[in-house]
């Protein structure tokens, strides 16, 4: 498939997912820059590293940005979990350390189940 026909059919699947789907693919997105910048601190590629945690921490700050805080404690709690997590991805940025990067994967994938159990028994 060429990069256009896929930057095409990425388009239009983000264009018609609901916002559970949507919410399912920042999550998808967040884990797998995470676990690429790893790959990178792994053979010593440190700019290349940087790259992709930076880009989980823009997904972190797209689900922080996109609470509804009026909704409640349940909002909130979410927000201090994500600003958490954001804040693992900078200092294993800072620090180059996989094993932080480990515990923020951790923390996203149970996250990413949990919501997906929600979006499931929500259709």
């Amino acid at each position: 498939m060429s990069m256009q026909a896929y930057q095409v059919y990425r388009q239009t699947q983000v264009s018609t997912a609901s916002q559970g789907e949507l919410l399912m693919m920042l999550f998808d997105g967040a884990i797998r820059f995470a676990r690429q910048s790893k790959d990178f601190m792994a053979t010593g590629e440190f700019e290349q590293a940087n790259a992709k945690l930076i880009r989980a921490q823009d997904i972190l700050n797209e689900l922080i940005l996109s609470l509804d805080l009026d909704v409640g404690e349940i909002a909130t709690n979410l927000q201090q979990l994500y600003v958490y997590i954001h804040d693992l991805l900078v200092q294993a940025n800072i620090k180059k350390d996989p094993k932080v990067v480990d515990h923020a994967i951790d923390m996203l994938v149970e996250l990413r189940d949990t919501w997906e159990q929600v979006v499931n028994q929500t259709r």
